[in-house]
């Protein structure tokens, strides 16, 4: 591996993450509402989601913001009193029209890394 590979293939994951994370958060909410470190170890355990609180409590507030998600505290049986995120109507359906696209956006991606392109001439 070259020196700066592994910052390049670094930056490569966090660009992907940073444009799918907001709609894999709402994914793991489809079922049932989760908390905010539940939803860390959800992402964690796909391994190439793992993130930090500090993107991941932001990003909560802005879907909250946005109304894609609301909010309630439930106590704890192991500490103190948890805030759970659950879907609201808008963001089911901001999950929903992501689900719809995300097949054609993956065929087209993996169809520009996989397949050889002919050279479109010199465009200057």
């Amino acid at each position: 591996m070259e020196p700066g590979e592994s910052t390049k293939r670094a930056r490569a994951a966090a660009q992907l993450r940073k444009g799918v994370l907001e709609y894999c958060v709402l994914a793991l909410m489809r079922d049932r509402p989760r908390y905010g470190v539940e939803l860390l170890h959800a992402l964690a355990d796909s391994g190439a989601l793992a993130t930090s609180q500090g993107t991941v409590y932001p990003l909560l507030s802005r879907l909250r913001r946005d109304d894609l998600v609301t909010t309630t505290w439930q106590e704890s049986a192991s500490g103190p009193p948890r805030r759970y995120y659950a879907l609201t109507d808008g963001g089911r359906a901001a999950l929903d029209e992501f689900t719809r696209v995300w097949p054609g956006f993956r065929t087209a991606v993996d169809g520009f890394l996989t397949t050889p392109h002919p050279s479109t001439g010199d465009l200057a």
